[in-house]
């Protein structure tokens, strides 16, 4: 058993959050830290990596701009490096393709220190007595059991697929879009795919089938629950709202409220690229001038029902319209689940869960500065505080912002500085006096100073 010298902290799972924080920390001559994740390599969504598609952000939402733009470990740099500065220059496009993002992040993964592939970590013990968080963790090649030391913990594990239980664990050809592209060639020589979701996903892989569709002669349709299909909204008064002062004051509303908050707001960062709404108008535009369209498109439909039928090798699916109040059947004989991804709280924790706070629905109690731990210092998350933080959660260009405060707090002086205000509208209002704060309820029966009531 191998057993590291005590890190400052030791940081579980190597997504983009995470591999942003090893950027940043390179450059810290005083932080030391160890980042362990399970793949072999750094790999960003790879069965949606759909030729062509772009990344809703652009290109200063990389690892480390917003934190240090003078960064070796920036998106440029990366162009630079490999030769594609000019083109990039010269395409006049903002926002980079998924594909271009994800070799970003390799080339980072290959420079940056302290990253390592192929650990699996298993259990996560605190030692009282010398301070340290002892991450149990296995070598998935070898087999061989690691110990890594740490004062501290950082959580980027990322989310996971998310299935709604109707559809979910169905047999036959059935697959959340996270595998899409595993199982593309399948689905087209099964006659018909029904994509179902209502984000970006749902989109692009809609649009990737309708493409070939009239020419390898199958259909796709395309159910989602929503009213319509609705496009993110981008203008800039509300792309303020990924901004420190939107943190500040979601995270300071009730917990109710909050939560309230991230129904109404989806549409602001999982609704669908305009360009992408209309790519897919023109692809069906151009595929009805040669005759009947192979696709039919529904809106305000919830999936409620699914039986494969082995025998007839299809889906028959119950599908209820909510502004009709009606429930109808229908059949088809592959299905692409675009139902998007939840954050989790992994199983290795569990011995030192009594160190975590956690709010009423069992969710992280997560602090402003992105701590989770009882004592406000040693435990941090990355990308699984949607519910306190709201949409400044999964956005990439936050991450920068996130990992200063976390390399803040954890080296207790301004490592990065750190944005207060950026934002031109104000969020909330100054109340004058506790007796209007009491008069505030939110839906959770808590006035607006917390207290109940």
């Amino acid at each position: 058993m191998s057993t590291d010298p005590v890190h400052d902290f030791v940081a579980v799972g190597i997504g983009p959050f995470n591999l942003g924080l090893a950027a940043l920390t390179a450059p810290v001559p005083d932080l030391s830290g160890v980042f362990l994740d399970e793949h072999e390599e750094f790999s960003w969504h790879p069965g949606m990596m759909i030729e062509g598609t772009t990344l809703q952000v652009p290109f200063l939402a990389d690892l480390v701009t917003m934190a240090d733009p003078t960064s070796p470990y920036s998106f440029l740099a990366h162009l630079k490096a490999t030769g594609r500065l000019y083109p990039f220059y010269i395409r006049e496009d903002f926002h980079p393709l998924r594909a271009e993002y994800d070799a970003y992040c390799r080339w980072v993964a290959e420079r940056v220190p302290g990253l390592r592939w192929g650990r699996r970590v298993e259990r996560v013990e605190h030692d009282a007595a010398a301070g340290v968080y002892r991450v149990h963790a296995r070598d998935v090649r070898s087999g061989e059991p690691e110990v890594h030391l740490g004062r501290r913990l950082v959580l980027g594990v990322g989310t996971a697929p998310w299935v709604p239980e109707p559809v979910r664990e169905l047999p036959g050809p059935a697959w959340h879009s996270s595998a899409y592209l595993e199982h593309k060639e399948e689905l087209q020589t099964l006659g018909h795919v029904t994509v179902v979701g209502s984000g970006q996903s749902a989109a692009e892989v809609y649009l990737d089938l309708l493409t070939d569709a009239d020419r390898l002669g199958y259909r796709v349709d395309w159910l989602t629950r929503s009213p319509r299909f609705f496009p993110m909204e981008y203008t800039k008064l509300t792309l303020e709202m990924t901004s420190p002062e939107y943190a500040r004051y979601h995270h300071a509303l009730p917990m109710g409220r909050r939560d309230a908050l991230a129904r109404e707001q989806r549409h602001l960062y999982k609704g669908i690229s305009g360009t992408l709404v209309d790519a897919i108008y023109d692809t069906l535009y151009r595929t009805g001038r040669r005759g009947a369209v192979p696709s039919s498109l529904h809106t305000g439909v919830e999936v409620v029902g699914a039986h494969w039928d082995a025998e007839q090798r299809r889906y028959e699916l119950r599908l209820h319209h909510a502004e009709q109040g009606r429930t109808v059947s229908r059949s088809t004989r592959g299905l692409v689940l675009a139902t998007g991804y939840r954050s989790r709280v992994p199983a290795f924790l569990d011995p030192i869960r009594d160190r975590i706070r956690w709010d009423a629905h069992g969710r992280y109690d997560v602090a402003l500065d992105y701590a989770v731990d009882t004592t406000g210092r040693e435990v941090f998350v990355q990308n699984a505080e949607e519910h306190t933080h709201s949409l400044t959660a999964p956005d990439l260009g936050m991450g920068p912002y996130r990992n200063s405060v976390i390399l803040n707090a954890m080296c207790g002086r301004e490592v990065y500085p750190v944005e207060q205000h950026i934002a031109y509208q104000e969020f909330g209002v100054e109340l004058e006096d506790a007796e209007d704060a009491d008069a505030l309820p939110d839906e959770a029966g808590l006035t607006a100073t917390g207290a109940l009531r």
